[in-house]
């Protein structure tokens, strides 16, 4: 929950009602976000659910056709070229030049954007992101994590006062994510808001706070734990050889919410603990199977918001 006693002053982004439609379809649907200054906020949901569309209106680039609000204390529907200054926006496909260097794609940034000083903040960008040794390599020849780190150091280079990241990690090896992060940590540690979208869990636990919407609708929004501890979920799991013969056994039953395989485990996921209990204590002779209770993974109650959600077919 965010905190009552923050002022106007101390939000990043302070919107309400945000709606966009495409034809007949509601890509957004009355979505509002409150997220302090200094924070670094995930934002996940299915593939479809209006993701990379609040982002673009947040940040100035689609004009919203219902909802108000602010971002960076710049009014979203008047004042989308001041925002576009002070925003550093990190698109999910690769989106600098091919054949030119990465000092040549920073350079050009630094043009674009009049930076005094170009040389020293060119340099001080290549060293904080591990890029100054390959400052000469063309670009089209890095692998996903390096382009990656271009992409980063360019989207930061006119020092702005929040970043806006839509799926950065996404087809990157782990520890190209894991780099990132830590990259990520470090400029929120020095002031910078940060909103990611992204569809790794692990990454929304390292978020501060994380905003879900599924198909166009802000399903929550809040601390991790605070959204497990709200969303009125139960988890049993089972171990063992023979878990999987269980899979489709338990699929539909009374209390049986929500079932998946994660790694070695069976999750049984329901609101209902009582009927829970019971079936599993049903399923519980079985050779070779473990049962125990388990507080929510942030995925099962993620499994659990998409149940309650419509696919509007129409998100961006």
């Amino acid at each position: 929950m965010l905190d009552a006693s923050l002022s106007q002053s101390d939000l990043a982004i302070d919107v309400r009602g945000l709606t966009k439609t495409f034809g007949k379809r509601t890509a957004v649907d009355h979505v509002d976000i409150t997220m302090p200054r200094g924070q670094v906020w995930g934002f996940l949901g299915p593939n479809g659910s209006g993701k990379t569309t609040t982002i673009r209106m947040l940040c100035g680039l689609l004009k919203p056709d219902a909802g108000q609000g602010t971002c960076l204390g710049y009014d979203i529907l008047k004042q989308s070229r001041e925002i576009k200054r002070e925003i550093g926006y990190m698109t999910q496909k690769f989106s600098y030049w091919e054949d030119l260097s990465i000092r040549e794609n920073l350079e050009f940034v630094a043009n674009l954007y009049g930076i005094k000083n170009r040389r020293q903040v060119i340099d001080r960008a290549l060293e904080d992101l591990g890029l100054t040794t390959r400052q000469k390599q063309l670009a089209g020849t890095l692998s996903g994590g390096w382009k990656q780190r271009l992409a980063l150091a360019a989207c930061t280079l006119h020092d702005p006062k929040m970043l806006m990241l839509d799926e950065p990690t996404a087809g990157v090896d782990p520890q190209a994510r894991r780099d990132f992060w830590d990259q990520i940590h470090r400029l929120s540690a020095q002031g910078l808001t940060v909103l990611v979208s992204t569809h790794y869990m692990d990454e929304a636990e390292r978020c501060d706070q994380i905003v879900y919407i599924a198909y166009g609708k802000l399903m929550t929004q809040g601390r991790v734990e605070d959204i497990i501890a709200g969303s009125g979920l139960y988890t049993f799991v089972a171990e063992g050889s023979s878990v999987r013969d269980l899979m489709e056994r338990l699929r539909g039953q009374p209390g049986a919410d929500h079932v998946a395989y994660f790694g070695n485990a069976l999750h049984v996921s329901g609101g209902d603990l009582g009927a829970l209990r019971k079936l599993v204590a049903g399923h519980s002779g079985m050779p070779g199977v473990q049962w125990h209770q388990m507080r929510p993974s942030l995925e099962d109650v993620f499994i659990h918001l998409m149940g309650q959600s419509t696919d509007n077919a129409g998100g961006r």
